[in-house]
C-alpha cells in the first residue's frame, strides 16, 4: 500500500516573508536603537491588490472594438494569478506545486505582455497606474520564479 507523500504546503497559506516580532522595544520612537517595523506580508494578498488594479485599470480603457478585446484578455491573464494561488496553496505533491506555480508565472507573464501593449496606446502611457502595474507584474514574476527555482532544487 502506497502512502501519500505530503509537503509543507499542503493545506497552508504560501507567505512570501514573515517577519516576527522583535522581542523587545526601545520606548523612544526616534531612537536610533529602536527596531525598525516590520509587518508580515502576505502573497496571496498581493495578488488580491495586483488583481484589483487590472480590473480598474481594464475599466478604463477605450470602449472600442481594439479596447474590448484588449480589456478583455488583461482582465483574463491578470486576475488568474489571484485565484491560480488558492490551487497552488493545495497541493496534493511537490510536482503539483511546481506545475501549479508555473501555471500562475505563466499567467503574470501574459498579464505583462498586455501590459506593455496598453502601455504603446496614446490613450493610457500617461497613465500613473499602469506604469505601478507594469512594475508589480515584474516583481511578482520575479517572486513566482525564485519560488519554482527553490523548489525545484528542492525537489532534486
Amino acid at each position: 500500500m502506497k502512502t501519500k507523500r505530503e509537503t509543507p504546503n499542503i493545506e497552508r497559506r504560501t507567505p512570501n516573508a514573515e517577519w516576527k516580532v522583535p522581542l523587545f522595544r526601545v520606548n523612544e520612537a526616534n531612537s536610533e536603537y529602536a527596531a525598525p517595523k516590520k509587518t508580515k506580508y502576505d502573497l496571496e494578498d498581493r495578488l488580491l491588490d495586483f488583481a484589483v488594479a487590472v480590473v480598474e485599470l481594464t475599466d478604463d480603457l477605450p470602449n472600442t472594438r481594439a479596447g474590448n478585446h484588449v480589456a478583455g484578455q488583461l482582465l483574463r491573464c491578470g486576475t488568474l494569478p489571484y485565484g491560480n494561488h488558492g490551487e497552488v496553496e493545495s497541493a496534493e505533491s511537490r510536482k503539483d506545486f511546481i506545475h501549479k506555480l508555473k501555471v500562475c508565472l505563466k499567467e503574470l507573464r501574459e498579464t505583462r505582455r498586455w501590459l506593455r501593449l496598453v502601455s504603446r496606446l496614446k490613450k493610457m502611457n500617461r497613465d500613473p497606474r499602469l506604469v505601478a502595474c507594469l512594475a508589480e507584474a515584474e516583481e511578482l514574476i520575479r517572486i513566482f520564479v525564485a519560488s519554482v527555482r527553490t523548489t525545484e532544487r528542492r525537489s532534486a
